[in-house]
């Protein structure tokens, strides 16, 4: 059976323009088709599937109300957009979603014109939506903006420093706050949506303001009419913190329930002024499985619908770097008890689950708050304890003021456990670890490793543990090299890399999870490698050595050439009477699109073929590949 009788309403949109031609009866099985087919689009290629169940109904309703893309629409993150690209024209390349080459997992301003804004990262939408509200008002337009934002991405500073200006601002926009887990969640029925209704109105909103201009000449009377208001909203709307910040708050609406939704969205559209509106929605809804577990369904590999559970794929070939630190973290803190574990909003991803089981008094997870997490850990780290920041690399980068200013500068012991660093994958650009060796390796007081395989990974973040400074261990998703990872807490020698291959002519000076890359290219080029393990302090005995004994040193790192660890090999070769050439081997200088992790690397020429191919290439003095710079 085709698509287009599977999905017949479906299939008659291709732009909001064609939906906003529906009647509103229509919407109802709309949504039910909508849903099944993001299901079984999901099913096949991957993503983020709960949020985007959860919003379903919230997406018809904005683009049935909103002349979008006039009326700009800003998806906070990004994880709740796929019913948006399905309904913006994308949706028969939705099988390509997260593909090398196809749609990305999130709105891209490149990918279409109902994409407003670019995400990826949390808690940015309201600040982008008050822009362009802003921007609206100085080129005297009437269209509206509109952000929504989940009530785990308001947890972040910068969501509440953008509404309290947008309370100031007296803005035509509106901010909807998805809530699918916070606990004035009971808060919806009947009456809610009911009341709803009413305050979103325009006669509810002219006797608001009437009353206001008619009492502001008696003081007393109107303070005394705005507290009774408040009371009395306050005892079913918890929504007193967003009107002192200057919204008018309407909710909590069920999320799922769309005729009160385009109903609502009608009357606030109307409204003048910062808007906020309150809706209450179930992530994964109507697919059971994401229902009930919507953690495990948060991000999908592709997987079977009735069953629920993922496809078989390759065998993983032992532990990954997130469960490696996960157990040592146990273990360590077993037999320390000052060691305290700390994580912005991502137990799971960053391997925290079983330590937050068996620890809970030592794990502290602060929501999507980066900045936070970094001074947090500087404080305990200042009476006494032992901080272990488990973060995503692109993650820490919203942290490196409080990094240098609040650590570093004080030299505090605190060990920074950096996942997902270098090329991530299908996730794309937003989610790459591009950059951390090239941000980090500037500040003073703090030691960089890089893990060439599983048990090294260990044994730095153990290294990094006894040092009384910040440490940074960073290492990417998924498994290594496959070598045992012993149990102990050993150490490494601070400073020290190890020759793994000797050879002739040329040395690859390796940084990191590329080393098997660089062992396999050196079998045909018959080079020295090096693992190097530390990008700071560097070893420079071993660089000595190697730049004495060969004519080439190529260094290699999953990370930006710009600054990276290459940079430091160059810098420190400057200032010795060494006339050795240098290639580096890195990152480009641009932006990767999403894609496998193997694909991007033979994209970047930092797979085996493509190291042996540039190295090649510079012995037999061609142009150089645009992934490689030659000092």
């Amino acid at each position: 059976m085709s698509d287009s009788a599977l999905y017949p309403l479906l299939h008659r949109i291709d732009t909001p323009g064609d939906l906003r031609q529906f009647e509103q009866p229509e919407l109802l099985p709309l949504a039910d088709e909508l849903r099944r087919f993001l299901i079984e689009s999901v099913s096949r290629t991957g993503g983020h599937l709960a949020a985007s169940l959860g919003t379903i109904e919230l997406t018809l309703a904005l683009h049935y109300v909103y002349d979008t893309p006039e009326d700009r629409l800003v998806w906070d993150v990004g994880h709740q957009s796929y019913p948006h690209k399905i309904l913006t024209g994308r949706r028969e390349r939705m099988p390509s979603l997260r593909q090398k080459d196809g749609l990305s997992g999130f709105p891209r301003r490149q990918e279409s014109e109902y994409d407003t804004f670019g995400v990826g990262h949390s808690s940015t939408s309201v600040s982008a939506a008050l822009g362009m509200a802003l921007a609206a008002r100085q080129q005297q337009s009437d269209r509206r903006a509109v952000a929504v934002i989940g009530d785990g991405a308001l947890t972040a500073g910068m969501a509440f420093e953008a509404l309290n200006h947008a309370g100031d601002m007296d803005a035509n926009m509106l901010v909807i706050l998805n809530d699918n887990d916070m606990s004035i969640s009971p808060n919806v029925g009947g009456l809610a949506n009911h009341l709803a209704r009413i305050l979103s109105g325009r006669l509810y909103a002219s006797m608001r303001e009437g009353s206001k201009k008619v009492l502001s000449v008696m003081p007393s009377v109107w303070e005394l009419a705005r507290r009774a208001e408040e009371h009395m909203k306050g005892m079913v709307i918890p929504g007193t913190l967003f009107e002192e910040l200057g919204f008018n708050y309407i909710g909590p609406v069920d999320g799922h329930d769309l005729n009160t939704l385009i109903k609502t969205l009608r009357n606030l559209r109307q409204l003048k002024g910062p808007q906020f509106l309150h809706i209450v929605t179930k992530k994964g809804k109507g697919y059971p499985p994401a229902e009930d577990n919507p953690c495990t369904y948060h991000g999908v590999r592709p997987f079977d619908i009735d069953s629920g559970k993922p496809h078989a794929g390759s065998p993983a070939g032992g532990p990954t770097y997130t469960e490696v630190f996960g157990q040592w973290l146990c273990d360590m803190a077993a037999a320390d008890e000052r060691l305290v574990g700390i994580t912005p909003a991502m137990r799971e991803g960053s391997g925290l689950v079983t330590f937050a089981e068996q620890y809970p008094d030592r794990y502290f997870d602060v929501g999507i708050a980066e900045q936070h997490a970094v001074t947090l850990a500087g404080g305990l780290a200042a009476d006494g304890m032992k901080p272990v920041l488990a973060i995503y690399s692109t993650f820490l980068q919203r942290a490196y003021d409080q990094l240098i200013h609040d650590i570093a500068i004080q030299n505090l012991p605190v060990l920074f456990a950096i996942d997902r660093a270098g090329i991530v994958g299908p996730d794309g650009a937003t989610h790459a670890g591009s950059f951390d060796l090239s941000y980090l390796r500037a500040i003073p007081n703090l030691t960089i490793m890089a893990p060439a395989d599983e048990n090294e990974c260990r044994q730095m973040l153990s290294t990094g543990f006894q040092l009384n400074g910040p440490t940074a261990v960073r290492y990417p998703r998924g498994t290594g090299m496959g070598v045992a990872v012993e149990p102990t807490l050993a150490t490494l020698e601070v400073g020290r890399g190890e020759l793994r291959r000797e050879g002739k002519r040329v040395a690859i000076l390796s940084f990191g999870a590329l080393l098997g890359n660089a062992l396999a290219a050196a079998e045909e080029l018959d080079a020295t490698v090096a693992n190097m393990r530390f990008i700071k302090p560097l070893d420079t005995e071993l660089l000595q050595q190697l730049a004495a004994d060969h004519d080439l040193l190529v260094t290699l790192e999953d990370n930006a050439i710009q600054g990276g660890a290459g940079s430091a090999v160059s810098q420190w070769l400057d200032e010795q009477p060494h006339s050795v050439r240098v290639l580096h081997l890195g990152l480009p200088d641009e932006f990767l699109e999403h894609g496998s992790r193997e694909q991007l690397l033979a994209t970047a020429g930092l797979d085996t073929e493509g190291i042996i191919r540039t190295i090649t290439a510079v012995l037999g003095e061609p142009p150089l590949a645009k992934h490689a710079t030659l000092a």
